[in-house]
């Protein structure tokens, strides 16, 4: 997948985070990386907002600890096990420490040291993650101007953090008037996620989704705009194993493809055959990415007992999609969201008709119906 940010308003930590949420990325689930750091006395909350007549997510995050002044080592120590926020933090503490002339391991972070960050930076890992983010391009940033008061007295804006994070990667940026647009957090997420800076790549759109800054200027749009797609005429690159066998029971088989999509196979299916001399059969088929064929080889194999297989080369147009969550009656659905339509989960549908004692395809008819009025929300953004 791609993601092009359209940073007219400039971006933050928290203004990234909310583009994500709002192109469907499970508050849950980037709750539960964050979670995973071992951090006490936090919590992230998705607020829908309106900035300069436009709906967005704002990423909220509390914490119980106010403290803004912590050594970057700790903050690192925290993160460690998330590549894409280590390096953000890295990257700040390497241009605090070109800019006060010390050793990085000697950096305290003064304004942007609180907890927050690990939920910002790590939120983010997570969030580029679950959405399936390959690329991040970024058009140019709008830059404020002016001063700021921290810590250290008053600084100009942008932060020298953040124009010494700019600089180093190379970051396109036009002006954007007076007050801070950019945070240290911002450009260094950008540059630890490895960002490439340019116009909107050449893509099929998926989704677009708003992340809400704080504050609500009467100028400007504070948002920062996020579109998600696949390349042009891309195609995927996927191989097709097949394999005949006759002397395998229909329960073996059909254990065999719940196996098969559990180990990671993109679809897996069945198909009836006749063998010599008249034997009724059935051809295992299972599309899979290459990395994962020898763990969906060794299950056939071993599965069915067969004693070979076929590997043939397939490239597989896939068009976008995504995941949410709804309620019906109280009952979670999860929803397939394509570019023509939604499809309700069959398992969630059948137990939900079952405790509601509806028909199935009412249960679904109204799943659908909620997925399709509220295209950018999941569970948590209703």
């Amino acid at each position: 997948m791609i993601l092009w940010l359209n940073p007219v308003s400039g971006i933050s930590g928290d203004m990234l985070l909310g583009a994500l949420l709002d192109l469907g990325a499970p508050l849950d689930d980037v709750k539960a990386a964050v979670a995973r750091t071992g951090l006490d006395g936090w919590d992230l909350r998705a607020e829908r907002v309106t900035r300069g007549g436009i709906g967005a997510t704002r990423a909220v995050v509390d914490v119980t600890d106010q403290a803004t002044e912590r050594a970057a080592a700790e903050l690192l120590a925290r993160v460690a096990d998330v590549p894409v926020a280590a390096r953000a933090v890295l990257e700040i503490a390497e241009v605090e420490a070109g800019i006060h002339g010390i050793d990085p391991d000697r950096v305290h972070l003064h304004e942007i040291g609180g907890l927050d960050t690990v939920v910002d930076t790590v939120g983010v890992a997570a969030a580029l993650d679950l959405l399936g983010v390959e690329e991040l391009h970024c058009g140019p940033l709008a830059l404020g101007s002016g001063t700021v008061s921290t810590r250290h007295g008053v600084l100009p804006v942008p932060a020298p953090a953040t124009a010494a994070l700019l600089a180093r990667a190379g970051a396109p940026v036009v002006g954007a008037g007076d007050g801070e647009t950019v945070t240290p957090t911002g450009a260094a997420l950008l540059v630890a996620a490895g960002a490439r800076f340019g116009p909107l790549p050449a893509m099929t759109l998926q989704a677009v989704g708003y992340g809400a800054g704080g504050r609500d200027p009467a100028e400007r749009a504070n948002v920062l705009q996020a579109m998600l797609g696949v390349a042009a005429g891309a195609g995927e690159r996927m191989l097709l194993l097949e394999t005949n066998v006759d002397d395998v029971t229909g329960e073996v088989l059909g254990h065999l493809v719940g196996r098969l999509l559990d180990a990671g196979a993109a679809d897996a299916w069945l198909s009836p055959i006749v063998m010599k001399k008249g034997r009724p059969a059935h051809t295992v088929h299972v599309l899979v990415a290459p990395e994962r064929a020898a763990d969906c080889e060794r299950i056939v194999l071993a599965e069915t007992g067969s004693l070979g297989l076929r590997r043939t080369p397939v490239d597989r147009a896939a068009l976008p999609r995504r995941s949410t969550a709804v309620e019906v009656e109280g009952h979670r659905i999860r929803l397939k969201h394509g570019p023509w339509g939604v499809k309700p989960e069959h398992d969630d549908v059948a137990a939900a008709a079952a405790a509601l004692g509806l028909p199935l395809r009412e249960v679904a008819r109204r799943a659908a119906d909620i997925g399709r009025l509220a295209p950018h929300t999941s569970e948590e953004f209703r």
